[in-house]
């Protein structure tokens, strides 16, 4: 094996330790929130919810925590820490942008031309899907100046420059880059398994086009709290520190991601489109949601109620409570994660 590519030796290295891939299936998601208008229930949102202990062992789930599903862009940090593990020399702005579901502001395209010119590459190079800012403010700006889509404004932009700047490294081809068997793409999924302890289920195209693994909500939780507790100057703790230093350029200005690091010291949290959102605590603690219908609004209460699950003090997360549900332009009631959400009693706060 001594002159094996590098995803043939993690091959050898992790396939004897990975359980079973996760069932398809149609998951058994349980009511995760309430949307509450005027002391009624007038809406249910489904999901589930897993919180794993320092121990790594589970003290809450609810709904189905094991059967397959798409982390979305929940995902990059795992991603990240292959390209970090095959070479790619990142660290600072530039790391925690290749793990970015960016909102396309200046920074975030400027670290993305950085990263190609660092590879000798340019924005021709980039295989992403074109399109306007994430952020819907700066997505007007642009509409207004009459500039149109690019790959380069494109929400994944970051982590395409990334994963070219870890081919031509590598020697590993540019042009299919994203095909499933591209060396690059075998060296994310063996890492996405190595770390979420089980094998992929089923392989298939996210929305800019990258490879997308499916795995079980038990899993993803389990493969960010690896992340966070792995030893300093290691590949995971490379992508965490420079996720948690330089949370703005992980999600942008604004954005509930770089607030919620901002708040809790120490952790690392990542969203996904349809509604899924993982968090981790430098202890090992973490969380990961996935809300049924993919719904914003209650994502972000149910993380925070989640996080407050695993001990963390409630104060530092009342601004993710969930924005207020107005009636004729008063509060009349708002999204609030289901009771057995709740924080224990006598649970400690960290």
């Amino acid at each position: 094996m001594r002159n094996a590519p590098l995803h043939e030796k993690q091959a050898v290295m992790f396939s004897s330790s990975l359980a079973d891939a996760p069932l398809v299936r149609e998951p058994a998601h349980a009511p995760v929130a309430h949307l509450v208008r005027g002391g009624i229930v007038e809406g249910i949102h489904y999901g589930s919810v897993v919180v794993l202990g320092a121990d790594g062992e589970v003290s809450l789930q609810i709904g189905d925590i094991e059967a397959a599903f798409y982390p979305r862009s929940a995902i990059k940090p795992v991603q990240a820490v292959a390209m970090v593990r095959a070479g790619l020399p990142l660290d600072g702005e530039l790391l925690s942008l290749t793990a970015a579901s960016h909102s396309g502001e200046e920074r975030h395209l400027a670290g993305t031309r950085r990263i190609l010119e660092l590879a000798g590459l340019t924005e021709d190079h980039l295989r992403n899907v074109p399109d306007l800012p994430f952020d819907p403010v700066v997505r007007d700006g642009w509409v207004r100046e009459g500039r149109m889509p690019s790959r380069l404004a494109q929400n994944c932009s970051g982590k395409h420059a990334a994963m070219l700047y870890t081919c031509a490294l590598n020697g590993w081809s540019l042009e299919d880059y994203l095909d499933p068997g591209h060396p690059l793409q075998q060296a994310v999924a063996e890492i996405v398994e190595d770390l979420t302890g089980q094998r992929i289920a089923r392989v298939t195209v996210d929305g800019c086009g990258a490879p997308l693994f499916s795995l079980s909500l038990h899993g993803l939780a389990r493969a960010t709290a690896r992340i966070v507790t792995a030893a300093p100057g290691t590949p995971e703790a490379r992508v965490a520190d420079a996720m948690r230093e330089h949370a703005e350029m992980a999600s942008g200005s604004g954005r509930d991601v770089a607030a919620l690091m901002r708040a809790v010291p120490g952790l690392l949290t990542k969203d996904g489109f349809e509604g899924v959102q993982v968090a981790a605590l430098p202890d090992g603690r973490a969380v990961a949601v996935k809300i049924a219908d993919g719904a914003n609004r209650a994502r972000v209460p149910v993380a925070a109620a989640a996080l407050a699950r695993a001990g963390v003090d409630p104060e530092l997360l009342t601004e993710f409570a969930g924005e207020p549900l107005l009636g004729g332009g008063r509060e009349v009631g708002r999204v609030r994660p289901v009771r057995s959400l709740e924080p224990v009693a006598g649970t400690a706060h960290a």
